[in-house]
């Protein structure tokens, strides 16, 4: 019986435990779903090793992997790299050219395998400046660059799976598996190092927290793997035995569902808004007794306390809910979803609820890159959920808070360290200790709930770190542009309120012959105002990644200023502050007024 102690072991245990899967890995192909078995997982995966040897692969060499999508390729080539001792660097595929440069040449990457001929473009643009990358493969086929069949081919002679083995014995479970690349306060992204003991350790920790049902459950999966979050997660599908499908893309969730007919699926609070969102805007279209069905089951299921805690009335209600109204949201999402697991943001306490009553329950975790990710996670069996926390710590991950109320977090989980750069290793971790930068409490009954984030980064509902000082300093380099604040923290999108030059505009208006009125508040009314200082938002967002882009601002009339209570006497911005003064700008810009 395999013991699991480096990843490449999840698809030999899970050949023992379930003999082979046959649609262990499953990906959409000319519109047909094509299967992989487990024991054709693991054939790939050795041909990918032996093919490696071949092109001269070494331990410790670093691979990157590069993919718009999920898909089988990508978890055949993960093991295959494993198995020689190299690392599998992923990355994400929408940053830009300059990001891809640095990444590449900082873990020295000596072959680069991408999905697609979008990724080939923009790597030919920076190839030249990354000089020790030797080649690189894709999954489609694309005419002037090599197909990761190749490797398949190079590694059809079997002779040398033998030295593949005695690779393999030689990865022990402390050695470093994997690079995974965060945004940085600095701009520059950092490396994670992740051990292969890091995510084993946490997959099998967080295994009693997952309630699947061994070798019957199916997933569907379409959040980044180049995220751990996502890549934690299969790793754990594959050592449940779950069958896992890859959604084609974001855009193809909805039709992905229906067909596949999950039981469980990994989501962002973004996606789950958007699910929300939608059915709600369906209510909203009926008329008569239905829609009066359709908002008394959503109010109730807005209330909702799991175990029973509204009394017997109210679960009387919600049982005739969930036979009327509840079961068609069901069946809107396949018919057979039974868990949605969430992380990467914070989930509103208001979709936690209405989707348990829905009978769709959403385990909302915690967790970060430099924790493999999981610290904490809920679940629904013995009073493990609870609305409004990130669930107890998982077994063997040790979680303090420090005197300053920052969740301190200590396991087998925690990342070696930075690549390269012991100086910020050292910033965060302290006798064993992450620091996670975030503000939490743990109550009575050991959950642990995140309160502030320590510093002013944010992340989106989308799970996507934004460092907001990197993103204004860009901004004010725009004469148009005296002062701005970027906001967005668990929200869809990152925005910003914007103190405009007011002597800089009207000189711009007086040159162009543009009445802009004589009050401030004319001003960052005016329609071609706001289009100018748009079009130099959108030259700035062009230099960064899509979801750190500025989507959408608002003008303020007053100057900022220490005495407006706006900076502080160095000038720096006091964002609690401005947040209150803003507060009715923030609501328009994200809609939040309830509508009912």
């Amino acid at each position: 019986m395999t013991t699991v102690t480096r990843l490449f072991d999840f698809p030999y245990y899970q050949q023992d435990q379930f003999t082979s899967i046959p649609d262990a890995l499953v990906s959409k192909q000319d519109g047909t779903w094509i299967k992989t078995s487990t024991q054709e997982y693991i054939a790939q995966a050795n041909a990918i090793s032996r093919g490696l040897l071949r092109l001269g692969i070494q331990k410790d060499d670093k691979i990157a992997v590069i993919s718009t999508s999920n898909r089988t390729e990508w978890n055949i080539v993960d093991i295959g790299i494993l198995q020689t001792g190299a690392q599998n660097v992923p990355i994400y595929p929408t940053i830009s050219e300059e990001d891809y440069e640095y990444i590449l040449n900082h873990c020295e990457a000596t072959y680069c395998i991408i999905s697609d001929e979008g990724l080939f473009n923009k790597l030919k643009q920076i190839r030249k400046n990354v000089p020790l990358l030797k080649e690189i493969y894709s999954f489609d086929t694309i005419s002037d660059c090599k197909n990761w069949k190749e490797i398949l081919q190079l590694g059809e002679d079997a002779s040398n799976q033998e030295e593949v083995e005695l690779r393999k014995q030689a990865v022990t479970t402390d050695q470093l598996a994997t690079i995974i690349y965060t945004s940085g306060t600095t701009g520059r992204p950092k490396g994670v190092m992740l051990s292969h003991r890091n995510i084993v350790s946490n997959v099998l920790d967080s295994a009693p927290r997952i309630p699947f049902e061994e070798g019957k459950s199916r997933a569907l999966s379409f959040l980044p793997i180049c995220h751990i979050f996502e890549r934690m997660i299969l790793y754990l599908y594959q050592y449940y035995g779950v069958s896992i499908y890859f959604g084609e893309s974001i855009e193809k969730i909805s039709d992905n569902i229906k067909e596949v007919q999950p039981t469980v699926i990994t989501a962002v609070p973004r996606l789950l808004e958007k699910v929300y969102d939608k059915i709600y805007a369906k209510g909203n279209e009926l008329t008569g007794v239905k829609r009066k069905l359709f908002f008394w089951a959503n109010d109730l299921g807005l209330r909702y306390e799991p175990y029973g805690k509204n009394g017997w009335w109210y679960e009387l209600q919600l049982k005739v809910a969930q036979k009327l109204i509840f079961s068609k949201w069901k069946e809107g999402l396949g018919g057979k979803l039974e868990l949605m697991v969430s992380g990467s943001a914070a989930l509103q306490p208001r979709l936690s609820r209405i989707f348990a009553a829905a009978q769709i329950p959403v385990m909302e975790g915690y967790g970060l890159s430099e924790t493999s990710p999981v610290i904490a996670v809920n679940d629904m069996r013995e009073r493990g959920f609870k609305v409004g926390t990130v669930g107890k710590p998982i077994r063997n991950v040790e979680v303090k808070i420090a005197p300053d109320g920052e969740i301190l977090c200590k396991g087998p989980n925690v990342m070696l360290g930075y690549f390269k750069d012991d100086t910020k290793t050292a910033e965060v971790i302290e006798n064993g200790y992450f620091h996670t930068g975030d503000i939490g409490e743990i109550d009575a009954e050991g959950f642990l709930k995140i309160t502030d984030r320590k510093k002013e980064m944010f992340k989106t509902s989308g799970g996507k770190y934004i460092a907001p000082q990197i993103i204004e300093n860009a901004m004010k380099q725009s004469r148009f542009i005296d002062q701005i604040m970027v906001v967005g923290d668990g929200q869809k999108m990152p925005a910003a309120f914007i103190q405009p030059n007011f002597e800089f505009v009207r000189e711009w208006a007086a040159i162009h012959k543009i009445d802009i009125g004589s009050s401030n508040e004319d001003l960052i009314s005016n329609q071609k105002v706001n289009e100018r200082i748009k079009a130099e938002i959108d030259e700035v967002n062009s230099k960064f990644g899509n979801w750190e882009q500025v989507k959408r601002f608002e003008l303020t009339p007053e100057v900022w200023s220490a005495d407006s209570g706006h900076l502080t006497p160095t000038m720096k911005l006091k964002r609690k502050i401005v947040m209150e003064k803003y507060k009715n700008l923030f609501d328009k810009i994200y809609n939040q007024a309830t509508v009912k």
